[in-house]
């Protein structure tokens, strides 16, 4: 599908299409098929589910180095996946970069949502998205920080592979059983998908002129759901609760041991929440 000049998406559609529409949002450098079909699976049982690739991400363009974008562009993105699909109002649903996506939309588009949910994430100005710098919420573990140094360093398929999942096990938070396999199955699955080796690293490098809205969040009225990680390494308490807070009539649920990953173990109480969430707004 067609998201602008020169710039193609991929998406993915699971479910009954008659039911309600539910687009996944993706953090930043990671296509769509990160997100798990295990999880798409269970979230498909009562909804039209869209996974799709964030530009310069598995296969869709890649467009950064020609055309450098900002992060609210890949905001009008996900609009653009809407138009293509004919979907006039959807849930959706935002991890990490992707929840702060779905703040954007929040604010910029909201008729075109029927719920929010967003986790693994901080709300605008806070946070990675505290342009200013300003902020007292605290911010990625420094080894996290440290690691990040090498992203998109050359390595071949095996040492990619072995730093993805190095990462993922930084992310997970260390709580949860960290299974090394299943990471590596999820992260070849995407190497595949995207037919190249090499991870993506345009959304580190793309604006982030923008995100400082954290106050026009307040006058939100979409019914909006956050889901608190409690042991995300990237965005630890208290974001969760703060986005909460000042998300107009948030609500805020906790998986426990949940980090900054999407393991088997929380695919299941992720997607009630999530179904939870998505009819409450339906029936309201």
């Amino acid at each position: 599908m067609t998201a602008g000049e020169g710039v193609q998406l991929w998406a993915e559609e699971r479910g009954d299409p008659a039911a309600p529409p539910l687009l996944l949002v993706m953090g930043a450098n990671a296509s769509g098929v990160l997100w798990p079909g295990e999880l798409v699976d269970l979230l498909a049982a009562g909804h039209r589910v869209i996974r799709y690739d964030h530009r310069d991400t598995g296969r869709s363009s890649a467009v950064f180095d020609r055309a450098p974008y900002a992060i609210a562009d890949l905001a009008r993105d996900a609009v653009a996946v809407l138009d293509a699909l004919g979907i006039e109002r959807a849930h959706v649903a935002g991890m990490s970069m992707g929840g702060t996506l779905v703040q954007l939309l929040l604010l910029d588009a909201p008729q075109r949502l029927r719920s929010a949910t967003v986790f693994c994430t901080s709300a605008l100005g806070a946070g990675l998205a505290d342009v200013a710098g300003t902020g007292e919420l605290p911010g990625p573990a420094p080894e996290l920080l440290e690691y990040w140094q090498t992203m998109g360093s050359d390595r071949d398929r095996a040492a990619e592979l072995d730093w993805r999942v190095e990462h993922w096990r930084l992310l997970d938070g260390g709580v949860l059983p960290f299974d090394a396999g299943w990471f590596r199955a999820l992260e070849e699955r995407a190497m595949d998908h995207a037919s190249s080796v090499r991870g993506p690293v345009a959304h580190a490098l793309a604006d982030q002129s923008g995100l400082e809205r954290g106050a026009e969040l307040a006058a939100v009225r979409v019914p909006t759901l956050v889901v608190e990680a409690p042991e995300d390494p990237v965005n630890p308490p208290p974001h969760a609760a703060h986005l909460a807070a000042v998300v107009g009539g948030a609500g805020l649920v906790t998986v426990p041991g949940m980090g900054h990953a999407l393991p088997p173990a929380v695919h299941g109480p992720l997607a009630a929440a999530i179904a939870a969430h998505t009819a409450a707004a339906d029936a309201g």
